[in-house]
């Protein structure tokens, strides 16, 4: 079996079955790292940090170990499924990782993180190239506490970091499914201009930020010819509406086709099992990705920026 190994994705926790319904030729599972015979023909969405091209090392001690990692690179992350104490003293020889949480806007670290676990007690599993530059993909915040008026905040904060774009002072920006209005606080706070829709009203300390402007009304009236006397572009439209995958598409189509809008982010969410084929038909919008972001839970989150090219590498 270990012979076979050609990947390895870690699930987010709790959404293992969601992960191993994607993926092709799964030949174990270890926790939430799933181990395939095959490489997968598109990243997969339920994956919180993929495992490029693993190798298997023999080691015949806790140093050995240790040094065998250091020569590959500098910076790894565990992932622990057993033989905790052990895979533990291993961790700590090896160079620190700075666990510090990252002040929004923040760039993304410029060096690679490899990740690795032991299979059993003499064999590590190791990649030296992962999909996530954070230790199994978690992207930790500073986080405030005080200002904002929920926590969907650090989803907003943790897409704009991985797409490594933000709204700029200037731009303009819908809201859609604001309430109570995490993510308008985010747009506001960089400077761009809000126009925050829903049909409950947002915290008044939203709504008293330079720039934002609120609309009582059902998202889905929306439509891109609103503001085409009003100004040339939506830079950005952003929904973290509780809606049907499959309505919100149907709009969504509607505002890239109409040419109105540059750039898109969009939380997806889906009751029980759901039907995950509508995350395909998002991904298969040009410039698009969707993926699943930490601070997600059951929901996976579009992305699609003017800059991307069409089928761009995960980041």
């Amino acid at each position: 079996m270990k012979a076979k190994i050609k990947s390895a994705y870690l699930a987010p926790e709790g959404y293992q079955d969601q992960l191993v319904k994607e993926l092709e030729g799964v030949t174990a599972c270890h926790g939430r790292l799933i181990l395939t015979d095959q490489q997968q023909i598109k990243p997969p969405f339920w994956t919180q940090n993929s495992w490029q091209n693993p190798i298997l090392i023999p080691i015949q001690s806790i140093s050995d170990a240790a040094k065998k990692l250091k020569a590959l690179q500098r910076n790894w992350s565990l992932y622990s499924f057993q033989l905790h104490r052990r895979a533990q003293l291993i961790q700590e020889q090896l160079p620190h990782v700075s666990a510090k949480p990252l002040s929004f806007p923040a760039s993304l670290p410029g060096s690679p993180m490899g990740s690795w676990t032991l299979l059993d007690r003499d064999t590590l599993l190791v990649a030296s190239d992962c999909s996530s530059l954070f230790p199994n993909g978690e992207i930790q915040f500073a986080e405030d506490k005080k200002n904002p008026p929920n926590r969907a905040y650090l989803k907003l904060w943790e897409a704009l970091t991985v797409a490594r774009d933000y709204p700029r002072a200037g731009q303009f920006c819908i809201d859609v499914g604001a309430s109570p209005g995490g993510w308008t606080w985010v747009l506001a706070k960089l400077g761009a201009e809000v126009c925050a829709i829903d049909r409950s009203p947002l915290d008044d300390r939203v709504t008293q930020m330079p720039g934002v402007h609120f609309q009582k009304r059902d998202a889905f009236s929306l439509s891109p010819d609103e503001f085409k006397e009003s100004r040339e572009k939506t830079d950005w439209l952003f929904s973290d509406l509780v809606c049907y995958p499959e309505k919100l598409y149907d709009w969504v189509r509607m505002w890239v086709e109409s040419g109105a809008c540059d750039n898109f982010i969009c939380t997806l969410k889906f009751q029980g099992d759901g039907d995950y084929r509508m995350a395909q038909k998002f991904a298969d919008i040009s410039h698009s990705r969707v993926i699943h972001l930490f601070h997600n839970k059951h929901e996976l989150t579009w992305v699609r920026l003017k800059s991307w090219e069409p089928s761009p590498v995960q980041s």
